[in-house]
């Protein structure tokens, strides 16, 4: 099998918002990302229909979500409104944007194939702070859809990555609160709650610490998987998050290692296993392995090196096979690491194998 590099746009884009009005804020976004925006929803508009969930309904299910947010978080619900106006698009395209997850979710035929992370818990002799890494593997064909951001206005400024149109995914905040995000899958998942992209949003705009983000975790109604890896200066916790309930992973080593099934009984009963298994299994095994054979990282890079795997092994550095058709051509189309201790995400336009080749892009919330 032949895999190939990934297309990468000439210029990145890189988007600065800053005003107290969620609304404004969403509106600056949108002028910034106008073609990327509707581009984003093109390819969706496809993946959705390659999985059996036709307009209608997709736009059915977006206007659900829709109202899920402005129930929860009006603020949020606000900022979307922004995007679309911003971008010229209509309101419930960019609703379907932030609730991609939970409208896949109902499909029959995308395959998921997903990502990497690994956070260094604070109190081991080798690493006083926390610091985490991980890979964002998805579909080919959005890697000219999403841009790096930096946004101020809310309670805390967030610096980090996330998909055009979609508030919020992977990043830290001026207090020094950091997120990890990977996708899970259970039976019950589907529309109706507050989309996981949303709510690593908020977390990450509210959230002072951990203790702050799980509360907020734990009070979202939820209909569909997810996890974070949360982490401040002094504490870390992964989470499983289902619409069984959200469940805490313990450490291990001194490492949280997170692929894409759960790791908690009560979600794992009900898990989509047919669509993870056996790749997130093999990769989480392996990297634990990997960590086994080593010191300690002592350094955020040490831990990036984690990452990097090439043929015969377990695709954590994820390369699209083009021989596959739309849905299957899987890629790691960034690599991100966080640090709270100085409010920095690094963010890599590139697979693990790139470090080095490739420079960093370093972001700084405050």
């Amino acid at each position: 099998m032949t895999r190939t590099s990934v297309p990468r746009p000439a210029h990145r884009p890189h988007i600065e918002v800053c005003d107290p009005d969620p609304y404004h804020r969403g509106l600056a976004r949108g002028e910034q990302l106008r073609d990327g925006v509707l581009a984003a929803a093109e390819v969706y508009d496809r993946l959705f229909a390659l999985g059996g969930i036709g307009p209608a309904r997709v736009r059915e299910d977006a206007l659900r979500a829709l109202d899920a947010v402005g129930d929860f978080r009006p603020a949020a619900h606000a900022e979307i409104l922004g995007i679309a106006r911003g971008a010229g698009v209509e309101e419930w395209r960019v609703a379907a944007l932030n609730a991609r997850t939970e409208i896949l979710a109902g499909g029959t035929a995308v395959p998921p194939g997903e990502c990497t992370t690994l956070v260094r818990v604070p109190g081991d002799g080798a690493s006083p702070h926390p610091f985490g890494v991980q890979t964002w593997d998805w579909h080919v064909e959005l890697s000219g859809q999403w841009h790096m951001l930096r946004s101020r206005g809310g309670r805390h400024a967030v610096a980090g990555l996330t998909e055009n149109g979609i508030l919020g995914k992977m990043g830290v905040n001026s207090a020094g609160l950091a997120l990890h995000f990977n996708i899970l899958g259970h039976v019950r998942d589907g529309v109706g709650g507050v989309p996981v992209h949303v709510l690593a949003a908020v977390v990450l705009e509210e959230a002072g610490s951990v203790a702050e983000a799980v509360e907020i975790v734990r009070s979202a109604p939820l209909a569909s998987s997810g996890s974070f890896a949360l982490f401040d200066d002094t504490d870390a916790v992964l989470l499983d998050l289902s619409p069984a309930g959200v469940f805490e992973v313990p450490a291990r080593d001194g490492t949280l290692v997170r692929t894409n099934h759960f790791l908690t009984p009560v979600p794992a009963a009900g898990e989509k296993t047919w669509l993870y298994q056996p790749d997130s299994g093999e990769r989480h095994d392996f990297v634990r392995a990997r960590l086994a054979r080593r010191p300690p990282p002592a350094t955020v890079d040490d831990l990036a090196e984690c990452l990097v795997t090439g043929p015969g092994e377990p695709p954590v550095t994820c390369l699209p096979d083009p021989d596959k058709p739309l849905g299957g051509r899987w890629a790691s189309l960034a690599t991100l690491t966080l640090e709270p201790a100085t409010r920095t995400a690094r963010i890599l336009d590139g697979t693990p194998a790139d470090i080095g080749a490739r420079d960093w892009r370093v972001l700084t919330a405050g």
